[in-house]
């Protein structure tokens, strides 16, 4: 299919060169063309440039079959990558919801058999098509709100036949969705009930059967532990970590939620991916992320969803460090894969600016789930993935109109795949 969109008010995040990802300052410089054309074709990116140049016209007297549609008014950028999510889960956990509101926290939560044992308990007695079927609904709903591409952890699951359960839906939301999906296995997610009295037996289930059991399926592109107080210790996470990458999976660790707790360390040394949450972040792990190449993954959307800390995104970007969003998307602490809202709350409430929060929903998170080649940017060669709004002022409206539908169309692979309230496939 050959696309050519015209008379675009601002394309967003161009590059002539890809980048791996912006750091620091560049962070808050975002490339664009001013009244621009786009043309896509065999799902990727092939040209762009000014409708005051001369590429537009050659490219009409050269290509034939172009579908065009104008864009007037409307901004287009790289659609979302969100690298991190729990999608794939049973069922809700509203009854929580409302404990939190009454004043639990989420350890007395846990304390008391509910969240992270909750989902796992529903899931187990969920069929796999039937959880299939609920992750699907949640796949169309990420992509009408612009995500291109998402990371999928499991951890619901908690025993063996559960986690490889949910890998399977996983990967088949990967063959039947157009949506790019990167697989994580979170077996380390909690301690199930019955080995809370001996945690070093379920890191050994772990160790020695769901990994090997994972790899030999080819279930799962990364590993990832919950290194936080009251969860995996670090010499726990290392042991895991370890064997993880003996079996080809490149870390990621969920770190420093709820606690300071080596989890950053952990991640760096062991040349994770991502460090992903980092509400409690100081002055040594911004030192230990400088220049390591783990990318820092905030999720803000948790901390609003359960009155934590924010991460300070502010102090990281001002050190230097690159800063990536997701949405978190679960049941228990960020029941929402809207990547528009996270960035709003990033702005509203760890201080970065539209452009820095545009380029850690997009290029940024890409990096953090290993797409950052074909990902996140408007770069020739680039799949098309894309978004284009409604007419609206400018880039920093996104954020700034938190709770306005503001997406015309969501382009995946080069093809339209949801326009103005409806979608165009099923």
């Amino acid at each position: 299919m050959k696309l050519l969109l015209t008379g675009i008010k601002s394309l967003l995040l161009t590059e002539s060169e890809p980048r791996p990802m912006v750091s620091g300052s560049e962070m808050a410089r975002l490339r664009s063309i001013e009244y621009a054309w786009l043309y896509l074709k065999d799902g990727m990116i092939a040209d762009f440039g000014s409708m005051n140049g001369t590429g537009l016209s050659g490219l009409r007297s050269t290509e034939s079959g172009l579908r065009e549609m104008n864009a007037e008014g409307k901004l287009v950028m790289p659609a979302f990558c969100d690298p991190h999510t729990h999608l794939v889960y049973a069922g809700s956990r509203e009854r929580e919801y409302v404990d939190k509101i009454r004043g639990l926290s989420y350890e007395e939560i846990a304390r008391r058999g509910g969240g992270i044992l909750n989902s796992a308990a529903l899931l187990r007695e969920t069929p796999e098509e039937e959880l299939y079927r609920q992750s699907l609904s949640r796949i169309h709903e990420i992509i009408k709100l612009g995500t291109g591409a998402v990371e999928i952890k499991s951890g619901y699951g908690l025993d063996t036949e559960s986690e490889l359960k949910m890998l399977r839906v996983i990967r088949k939301l990967k063959e039947t969705t157009p949506v790019d999906i990167r697989a994580t296995f979170l077996g380390a997610h909690s301690f199930p009930q019955e080995y809370r009295k001996d945690t070093d037996r379920y890191v050994e289930l772990v160790i020695k059967e769901m990994i090997p059991a994972v790899a030999e399926g080819g279930l799962a592109d990364f590993i990832d532990v919950f290194c936080d107080r009251g969860f995996f210790t670090v010499g726990q996470t290392e042991r895991i970590l370890e064997a993880g990458i003996s079996h080809g999976m490149k870390p990621k660790i969920h770190a420093n939620e709820l606690d300071f707790s080596g989890g950053v360390q952990a991640g760096v040394k062991y040349g994770a991916l991502s460090v992903d949450h980092l509400e409690y972040t100081g002055d040594e792990e911004i030192r230990c992320l400088l220049g390591s190449g783990t990318m820092p993954t905030l999720l803000p959307g948790a901390s609003f969803f359960l009155g934590l800390n924010y991460a300070p995104a502010r102090t990281m970007i001002d050190a230097g460090l690159p800063v990536a969003l997701a949405s978190d998307f679960n049941p228990g602490s960020s029941p929402s894969g809207n990547m528009k809202l996270v960035m709003s709350l990033a702005c509203t409430q760890m201080r970065m600016l539209p452009a820095e929060a545009l380029h850690a929903a997009t290029l940024n998170a890409a990096y953090a789930m290993g797409l950052h080649e074909t990902h996140g940017s408007i770069c020739r060669g680039k799949k098309a993935n894309l978004i284009v709004t409604r007419e609206v002022p400018g880039p920093d409206y996104l954020p700034y109109a938190y709770g306005s539908d503001l997406i015309d169309m969501v382009i995946l692979n080069g093809e339209v795949e949801y326009r103005a309230g409806y979608y165009e496939k099923q």
